[in-house]
């Protein structure tokens, strides 16, 4: 999962940074509501942490301007102001969900899974493409009867393709949905993780798409 941080604080931001990379998150942190602005008209991102407070625009004007654009990426709110007419604005210009700090991360963590289910119209943390499941709040993956937890770079593999069944991801795709900015990586580190799912499971729970990429099959085949 590749989440967009938009958080002034470099106290805060650093250590959400590090709890979410901890998830297995590929996250991407900017300080100011332009740089905001400018890395959501990019795309790419499974869901927004956002900040009201910010230099330059302010996090509503961020969120309005977004979805005045069309961009319909999830947005999570995550600031100090706990009055009800800062939620009641967050919440009716756009934002899918609004949480006050100080927070602890667990309730971050769960209630950025609630918000993609919402997103995705599922009403549990499963996400299901053909012979394989994912479990989202454990880290699990099924496929032919085998369940089991993988690490946090593996399963943000799997979700990748998990998300999109059906779908041929190229090398560069994967790689920028589950490493973030500035983040060195070695040019087989896709292959690597691939080659160890495949050995705990079954070399067909990802297939390979000979000069395009990889996928996950949408049914049953």
């Amino acid at each position: 999962m590749r989440v967009l941080l938009i958080e002034d604080d470099r106290m805060i931001g650093a250590g959400l940074s590090t709890a979410l990379a901890r998830q297995g998150m590929s996250v991407d942190w900017v300080r100011t509501g332009p740089d905001g602005s400018e890395a959501l008209a990019c795309g790419g991102y499974t869901l927004v942490l956002l900040d009201l407070s910010l230099p330059g625009h302010s996090g509503i004007d961020v969120l309005k301007s977004a979805r005045r654009a069309g961009i319909h990426t999830p947005v999570l709110i995550i600031t100090a102001r706990d009055g009800l007419d800062d939620r009641v604005a967050g919440l009716d210009v756009g934002a899918d969900d609004y949480i006050v700090k100080p927070f602890e991360t667990r309730e971050l963590l769960a209630r950025m899974r609630a918000v993609l289910r919402r997103h995705n119209g599922a009403a549990q943390s499963l996400l299901v493409a053909g012979e394989t499941t994912l479990d989202i709040a454990s880290h699990e993956v099924s496929y032919l009867g085998a369940t089991i937890m993988l690490p946090a770079r593996e399963f943000a593999l799997m979700n990748a393709l998990v998300e999109r069944p059906g779908a041929i991801l190229s090398r560069s795709q994967i790689e920028e949905r589950i490493y973030g900015w500035g983040e060195e990586v070695e040019s087989n580190a896709v292959d690597v993780l691939i080659h160890s799912i495949r050995k705990k499971f079954d070399r067909n729970i990802i297939r390979n798409v000979r000069g395009a990429g990889w996928m996950v099959p949408k049914s049953r085949s």
